[in-house]
């Protein structure tokens, strides 16, 4: 399936910094309300299901022998006609 990026920004921030991002879209979620990007001139806004995929990841990439990356990522992701209605199959823990 192709990709259509809606939006995208990829800057250096504080751990404090992040976890204000973080925190806003949480807040956003939790009162059942859109979420905006932006980023200068350009801005997206989302309205996730009431039960969207949570994905969460933790990788190592790079090239054999060569330097590593670490990252932790984390994804919401439905249908757009999808009311989000699926039950999950495991309890996530993040401690």
């Amino acid at each position: 399936m192709p990709e259509d990026v809606l939006f995208s920004s990829e800057q250096r921030h504080t751990r404090a910094e992040i976890a204000t991002y973080l925190r806003n879209v949480a807040d956003k979620l939790d009162a059942g309300e859109a979420v905006t990007l932006r980023s200068g001139a350009e801005t997206v806004t989302m309205e996730p299901p009431a039960r969207p995929t949570f994905e969460v990841k933790a990788e190592r990439e790079g090239p054999t022998g060569g330097k590593k990356e670490l990252s932790i990522e984390f994804e919401l992701e439905w249908d757009e006609n999808d009311s989000g209605s699926e039950d999950g199959n495991g309890e996530l823990m993040i401690e």
